[in-house]
């Protein structure tokens, strides 16, 4: 009798309380999963445009639409653009990273003492406005050389680290048809398609807009205020 009774109090409490909730998790974590999401950056790849502590904000609907949890494509609208930030799954172990789509398919990119070079054309450089560096740590403003970088259609912020080893030289290169070239703002401390190759399209899985949380990890964690929300099209 007591079994009964206890199987009908959990199949209450399962029906009335814990199913509306797995069925509200998993609706959030698919919607997560296709809609829009964030990702957190511990590296400094990204700097200065990304800090180490940033969390950004991935529209996974700039580009296409694809079954939750997956890579697989229901329909496609769009393709990223050079210049562009965006979200993918690394060629060389899956991990996701964030980085800038620096070729097109079908471009060639080379790169010659730090100068990139697309389709035959050198990029322009020019002095970088100092309020772009506002957060950078004092250690890196002292190791690292900044400028601003003028893509064909977008102009950003990039770093060099002259002291260490880094691949300055590279290509030509032509990009294959169906997959994209992926460098870091921060040249001299970016592990991306220089050594692991281009990003196939269905790999990306959207476009990195904004930062909507940044914590400093070299001061306890404390909330970067000034950061949040900021816009990464700049």
């Amino acid at each position: 009798m007591k079994s009964g009774v206890f199987r009908a109090k959990a199949d209450r409490v399962w029906r009335e309380e814990i199913r509306p909730l797995v069925i509200l998790a998993a609706i959030l974590f698919s919607l997560r999963s296709s809609l829009a999401d964030w990702n957190d950056v511990p590296t400094g790849s990204m700097k200065p445009t990304i800090l180490e502590g940033d969390r950004v904000f991935v529209n996974k609907l700039a580009y296409d639409f694809k079954v939750p949890f997956t890579t697989v494509h229901l329909a496609e609208w769009s393709n990223p653009q050079r210049g562009e930030i965006v979200v993918f799954y690394s060629p060389y172990d899956g991990k996701r990273l964030v980085k800038r789509v620096i070729g097109l398919p079908g471009d060639t990119i080379e790169l010659r003492s730090n100068t990139l070079i697309i389709n035959g054309q050198p990029v322009e450089y020019t002095s970088i406005n100092k309020e772009l560096l506002r957060d950078v740590a004092p250690s890196d403003l002292a190791t690292h050389h900044f400028t601003t970088e003028k893509l064909p259609g977008q102009t950003h912020a990039v770093a060099a680290f002259p002291a260490v080893q880094a691949r300055r030289d590279f290509g030509p290169y032509q990009v294959p048809d169906g997959k994209y070239f992926m460098m870091g703002d921060n040249r001299d401390d970016s592990f991306d398609s220089r050594y692991y190759g281009p990003v196939e399209r269905q790999q990306i899985l959207g476009r990195a807009t904004s930062i909507v949380l940044s914590l400093d990890e070299k001061h306890y964690w404390l909330p970067r205020l000034n950061r949040s929300f900021n816009s990464l099209s700049n």
